[in-house]
């Protein structure tokens, strides 16, 4: 069971828009057994639109389409459609009538005839009802293969795969169960584990994938499997993964299915009823950035600041003037004082700090463009590391993240 999802417009080609809408129905197709074949982008143009469905037909069992049903000239997918089909657009009254309502009820402009139109559909086409937007998709059936028009709006989208994609093509298709297990590894590459692992890999089973995805510090092992008994599957994939961990317990922090190391994080603290409180200086805050992305981070998260200048480290966190003359605002002994103070500063349990030089230019201090010092203040003391991160600003900010998260795990879980 294979499809395709094939996008939209011109946006998307010329990077005005990121596409997470093929992340999401790839994923959800995933979910129930179906697998991706291949994602396509095509500019608004008639002509590459029917050579992309002409491709897709001979591939694939389904086509999923998203973007191009706005009531705009150049949203063509309709037409596109109907001309692919050989079929004609009419009036879906239900449709209008769904049109009517959002605009009565939640739109406070004039209904135009370019909004009424938006209730066109192919005669053909079995209309999927959009709840949250005046474009409907379609469902659509040629030669064996079924055609899924959608609108590229994300959550139009995503109501329109959950309330009505989804059940029909899995009341519709037998499928085979797909599985993906992944690891998360902070703290060595990918060319080091490999190593490490070489030997297992190789006497992996051929119905079991292995996928490294590598990510600026972190490194996630992913082992894919299907089949049409499930139990069969999930128990091959278990075997595996039970092998595997003990060659990586160093580096191993969790599965990615279950939760992000940021929430292993928060896990662990609220099981161990602590908080952290962190100052960033070269990480301009995006530690608090990633914590706070998770509800109810509030119960072991108390705060942060963002101590980027040296006058906010010596002024707001009370950094001696003469540690930072002795030792460089680079070095371990600021960052050990910084993670400290704003333990004290925010009454917590754990302090974590973080302060370097992530270039293009030295700045305050004659510390290696890359270089940065982490550290960690914890009930009983404190210690810190200094790396060096290459000389990519954007890359030594987000190491410096990942390895500030790393440190930070393996100190609470020593309490487990």
């Amino acid at each position: 069971m294979k499809a395709e999802i094939i996008t939209i417009g011109d946006e998307i080609l010329i990077g005005q828009i990121i596409d997470t809408n093929s992340a999401f129905i790839s994923k959800e197709l995933n979910n129930i057994g179906v697998s991706v074949y291949q994602i396509t982008s095509v500019q608004d143009d008639k002509a590459h639109i029917l050579e992309a469905f002409q491709a897709a037909e001979k591939n694939v069992d389904i086509v999923i389409i998203t973007g191009g049903l706005g009531p705009t000239k150049d949203d063509i997918t309709k037409t596109t459609l109907a001309e692919y089909f050989d079929d004609t657009l009419e009036y879906d009254q239900a449709v209008l009538e769904n049109i009517k309502y959002l605009w009565k009820n939640f739109v406070k402009q004039p209904l135009l005839q370019v909004n009424i139109d938006q209730s066109l559909v192919l005669s053909k086409a079995t209309s999927l009802m959009n709840k949250s937007g005046s474009a409907p998709g379609m469902w659509l059936e040629k030669n064996n293969t079924i055609f899924i028009s959608l609108p590229g709006v994300p959550y139009e989208m995503k109501g329109l795969m959950n309330d009505e994609v989804l059940p029909r093509i899995s009341k519709k298709f037998k499928r085979p169960f797909i599985l993906h297990k992944t690891l998360l590894t902070y703290g060595l590459g990918e060319s080091v584990i490999a190593d490490r692992i070489k030997e297992w890999e190789s006497a992996l089973p051929e119905s079991i994938k292995l996928a490294y995805l590598p990510n600026l510090g972190r490194v996630r092992l992913r082992l894919s499997s299907k089949g049409f008994d499930k139990s069969v599957v999930t128990h091959e994939v278990e075997d595996q993964v039970a092998t595997l961990i003990p060659l990586i317990s160093d580096i191993f922090v969790g599965f990615e299915e279950q939760s992000s190391i940021e929430q292993i994080i928060g896990n662990q603290l609220t099981k161990l009823g602590k908080t952290f409180a962190v100052a960033e200086s070269c990480t301009g805050g995006k530690i608090a950035e990633n914590i706070t992305a998770y509800s109810g981070a509030s119960s072991y998260f108390k705060g942060g600041l963002v101590a980027y200048a040296m006058d906010s480290k010596t002024d707001i966190l009370k950094v001696d003037p003469k540690l930072i003359e002795l030792h460089s605002v680079v070095s371990n002994q600021v960052a050990e004082s910084m993670a400290q103070n704003v333990k004290k500063l925010f009454n917590s349990d754990y302090g974590l700090a973080t302060t370097g030089n992530a270039g293009p230019s030295k700045g305050d201090s004659e510390a290696e463009i890359g270089t940065v010092c982490i550290a960690i203040a914890t009930p009983y003391g404190v210690f810190s590391e200094q790396f060096n991160f290459g000389k990519q600003r954007l890359r030594v900010v987000q190491k410096a993240v990942t390895m500030a998260f790393t440190l930070l795990q393996k100190e609470i879980f020593k309490k487990c």
